[in-house]
C-alpha cells in the first residue's frame, strides 16, 4: 500500500497487498470497502492478536500446519540439489527434519546449506545438523532465515519478554515445558515482575510468545489452558545460538559444553544459568565456568558431581524435577543454599525425606516435590515466610501449625488418613486458592468430619470475586462421598474436580456461585446426577469421566453459558440433547472408546459450534469420521472436525473441507501462521481481497 492513491479505486474485482506492516486506519478502509459490496477477504498473519481483530464474528481464522516428514524431506532435498538420495531412509534426516520443523523456508536455505557441505558419497546428515547453529548468523546461504529469526526476537515488545524467551535455550529442543513451571523460574530469576506490580508479569510475557507463534502450545486442556508448549526447531536453535553468544547460558550436553567460547565469542567463566543434560561429569572442577556465580541450574538426567552445592553461592533456582542421580544426602546441601526462591527435585525413590534445615531457605517460594518419595514433610516447611506455591503428595505433619504470616496460595496436594486437625490447619492459610486432595482408605470419620469443617471454610463466599480464583481437586475414590453431602451454605468456587464413587451430585455444587470449570470423574454416572448440571448457570467448562453414562435429556435452555463439554467414556452412551441446551457451545469433545457415528447428537442444534475433536488413539473407524465430516459439512458454520492425538493435545489432523470453500461461503477468512518462517517473505501480512 505505498501508493498514495487508494489501491481500492483502482480494481474491484481484486487486491493483493503484500507489506511489511498495514496500519490500523488501512484496515478500517478495507472493512469499510468490504461492507459496500459483496467481497472475500483472506487475511495472512503469524500474529492471533491481529487474527482476531481482522475478524467478524462470522469469520474463521484457519490455522496453517506445517509440511509433513515426507514433503519436508523432499524440499530439503531438492534446495540441496540431492533428488537423487530422496529413497535414503528418513531417520537419517531425522534430526535436521525436527530442526526445520516443517517450515518451508528453513528447509530451503538448510537445504543450500548443506549443498555446499555435501560429500562426494552424500549428505553428511550428523556433521551438518551440528555445524548448523555456529554457522547460523555467518553463513551467507542461512542469511534469509536468521533474519527472519532476529526479526522475530528483535520486534518483541520489552527486554524482559526477551529475557523470558532465551530462558526457552535452558530446555532441550524437543522437551514439552510446563508453562507454570518455566513462569515460576522466569519471577525466581527476576526477568519480571510479580503478579500485581507494574511492568511485565509472567502471564503477559508466555502470553505475548505465544501470540506472536514463537512459542507454539503442545498440549492443551479442554478450557483452551496451555499444558505443554516449545519453541519451534529454528527458532530454538536462534534462542540457543542467542543465549550463548550473550553468556546468559552454558550448556552440558552429553558431556559435551557449548558456551560463548564454542560460538566464537570470546572466553569467560561467567554464566548466569546452567543446563545439563545427561552430563554425568565426574569431575566439575574441570569445568571452564565459575559456578559461584550461576543463578539458574536445571537437570535433565544425570548430574554427577555437578551436584556438589557447596561450589555454588547464588543460585535462586534449583530444578532438579527430571535428575536421576539426586540422593537424600544431596538434599541435605541444597539447605545451605540461602538465595534459593525456585526449588524442584526429583530423584523418585533415592529422594524420601526433607531434613529440618529446610527452614534456612526463607526466600523460597516455590517447592515441588511431585518427583520424589516424600510423602511427610517436615512442619518447617509450613513456617517459610515466603513459600506461595507446594506440590506433592504428603500426609498432615504432627503438630504443624502454618505461621500467620503464611502466603501458601497453592497447595497440590494433602493425603487424608486417620489424622485430625484440617480444619485448623487450612484456616491458617488465608491467602489459599488452589488446594488438591487424596483421601485415602485409612480415613476415619472423625478425619473425615475435620476435612469436611476445612472445605467449607474454604469455598465459603466471601462476595467478592473479582480476582479470586479459588479451585479445589478431591480424589476420594477410596473412601465413602458422605463428607460431601454435609457441605451447605453460601458457597463459591471457580473450579471443581471430584474423583470418586459418586452415587448423587452433591447439593453444595448448584449452590456454587461463579463456578466457571466442573470435572467428574466416576465408573459409572447417573442419570439423576447428570440431569441435575443442567441448572449449572454458570458453568463454562464441563468434563465427565466415566466407564458409562446413564441415558439422561439435556433440556432446552440447559447449561445456558457452557461453551465447552469434553467426554471421557469407556462406552460411548451419549446423552440426548434437546434443541436450545447449551445455546452458546463451541467446542464438543467426544473421547469415546468405540464411537459409532454421531451417535444421536444433532448438532445443528449449536448454533455458535466451531470445532468437534475425535480421540485419535481409539482407532475412530473411517465411517464415523465421514459421518462427523459431513454433519460438519451441512453445519452452517462449518466446524472443524479434529483428530485428537492421545499424545499430542493439539490439533492433529484436520479432516474438514477446504479452507477456501469455507472463505467463499462465508465471507472471510484469517490464516495463522505457525511463525514467520512458513512464507517466503517471513515478515510480511498478505492480505486479499476478491469480489
Amino acid at each position: 500500500m505505498e501508493d498514495k492513491s487508494s489501491p481500492l479505486d483502482k480494481d474491484w474485482g481484486k487486491l493483493t497487498s503484500r507489506s511489511p506492516t498495514c496500519t490500523w486506519e488501512q484496515w478500517d478502509a478495507i472493512k469499510a470497502f468490504r461492507r459496500d459490496i459483496n467481497t472475500t477477504i483472506v487475511v495472512t498473519t503469524k500474529i492471533q492478536g491481529v487474527a482476531k481483530f481482522c475478524s467478524l464474528p462470522n469469520d474463521y481464522v484457519y490455522n496453517m500446519g506445517k509440511l509433513s516428514d515426507d514433503h519436508s524431506k523432499q524440499l530439503l532435498l531438492k534446495a540441496a540439489d540431492l533428488e537423487k538420495y530422496s529413497d535414503s531412509s528418513l531417520s537419517d534426516s531425522k534430526a535436521i527434519l525436527k530442526i526445520c520443523d516443517g517450515q518451508p523456508l528453513a528447509l530451503s536455505t538448510v537445504g543450500k546449506f548443506m549443498q555446499k557441505r555435501s560429500l562426494m558419497e552424500g549428505p553428511d546428515w550428523d556433521g551438518i545438523c551440528n555445524q548448523l547453529r555456529c554457522h547460523l548468523g555467518s553463513d551467507k546461504s542461512l542469511d534469509r532465515v536468521h533474519q527472519a529469526l532476529m526479526h522475530e526476537y528483535t520486534s518483541l515488545p520489552s527486554c524482559a519478554i526477551k529475557a523470558c524467551l532465551l530462558y526457552f535455550a535452558m530446555f532441550p529442543s524437543d522437551h514439552r515445558v510446563k508453562p507454570q513451571r518455566i513462569m515460576r523460574q522466569w519471577l525466581a530469576e527476576g526477568f519480571v515482575e510479580p503478579e500485581n506490580s507494574w511492568g511485565d508479569t509472567a502471564d503477559k510475557c508466555f502470553e505475548e510468545l505465544l501470540d506472536r507463534s514463537i512459542v507454539h502450545p503442545i498440549e492443551v486442556s479442554n478450557n483452551k489452558t496451555v499444558k505443554t508448549c516449545r519453541t519451534y526447531g529454528m527458532m530454538h536453535e536462534y534462542v540457543m545460538l542467542k543465549s550463548l553468544s550473550e553468556n546468559l547460558i552454558m550448556l552440558c550436553d552429553n558431556g559435551n559444553y557449548q558456551n560463548s567460547k564454542n560460538n566464537g565469542n570470546f572466553q569467560t567463566t561467567q554464566h548466569r544459568c546452567l543446563s545439563l543434560q545427561d552430563s554425568s561429569i565426574s569431575d566439575s572442577s574441570s569445568l571452564d565456568s565459575d559456578l559461584s556465580l550461576v543463578r539458574t541450574l536445571i537437570v535433565f538426567g544425570k548430574a554427577g558431581s555437578m551436584l556438589n552445592f557447596d561450589r555454588y553461592q547464588l543460585l535462586r533456582v534449583l530444578d532438579l524435577e527430571e535428575c536421576t542421580d539426586l540422593q537424600n544426602h544431596h538434599v541435605k546441601k541444597v539447605c545451605n543454599l540461602l538465595l534459593l526462591k525456585y526449588l524442584s527435585l526429583g530423584g523418585d525413590v533415592h529422594v524420601t525425606s526433607l531434613p529440618k534445615k529446610i527452614e534456612n531457605l526463607k526466600l523460597l517460594e516455590t517447592l515441588d516435590l511431585r518427583r520424589t518419595a516424600i510423602n511427610i514433610l517436615p512442619k518447617e516447611v509450613f513456617q517459610l515466610p515466603h513459600l506461595t506455591h507446594l506440590f506433592g503428595k504428603f500426609k498432615l505433619p504432627d503438630k504443624a501449625i502454618p505461621s500467620e504470616q503464611c502466603k501458601l496460595q497453592m497447595v497440590k496436594g494433602f493425603i487424608i488418613d486417620e489424622r485430625v486437625g484440617y480444619d485448623a490447619f487450612l484456616g491458617r492459610m488465608k491467602k489459599l486458592h488452589n488446594v488438591k486432595i487424596w483421601c485415602e482408605s485409612s480415613a476415619t470419620n472423625t478425619s473425615l468430619t475435620s476435612l469436611q469443617k476445612a472445605i467449607q471454610e474454604f469455598i465459603r463466599d466471601e462476595k467478592d470475586a473479582t480476582k479470586d480464583r479459588r479451585s479445589l481437586s478431591i480424589q476420594f475414590d477410596a473412601c465413602s462421598e458422605d463428607f460431601l453431602k454435609g457441605l451447605e451454605g453460601e458457597c463459591y468456587l471457580r473450579s471443581l474436580k471430584l474423583n470418586g464413587m459418586l452415587e448423587e451430585l452433591p447439593r453444595f455444587i448448584t449452590r456454587l456461585r461463579c463456578l466457571k470449570e466442573l470435572c467428574l470423574q466416576s465408573t459409572k454416572l447417573k442419570a439423576a446426577l447428570l440431569t441435575a448440571l443442567g441448572t449449572l448457570k454458570d458453568l463454562r467448562y464441563l468434563k465427565l469421566i466415566a466407564g458409562e453414562l446413564d441415558d439422561f435429556v439435556l433440556q432446552r435452555n440447559a447449561l445456558p453459558s457452557l461453551v465447552c463439554i469434553r467426554f471421557v467414556l469407556k462406552s460411548p452412551t451419549l446423552p440426548t440433547m434437546e434443541r436450545g441446551a447449551m445455546p452458546i457451545l463451541k467446542s464438543l469433545q467426544l473421547l469415546c472408546d468405540g464411537l459409532n457415528g454421531l451417535s444421536g447428537l444433532q448438532i445443528n442444534y449449536f448454533t455458535h459450534l466451531r470445532e468437534v475433536i475425535l480421540d485419535a488413539g481409539v482407532q475412530v473407524n473411517s465411517t464415523t469420521i465421514q459421518n462427523w465430516q459431513d454433519a460438519a459439512a451441512n453445519h452452517p458454520n462449518r466446524p472443524k472436525v479434529i483428530l485428537l492425538n492421545a499424545l499430542d493435545s493439539t490439533e492433529g489432523a484436520s479432516i474438514q473441507g477446504s479452507a477456501e470453500s469455507w472463505a467463499n461461503k462465508n465471507g472471510a477468512e484469517t490464516h495463522m501462521l505457525p511463525n514467520g518462517l512458513m512464507t517466503e517473505s517471513s515478515i510480511a501480512s498478505n492480505i486479499t481481497v476478491e469480489s
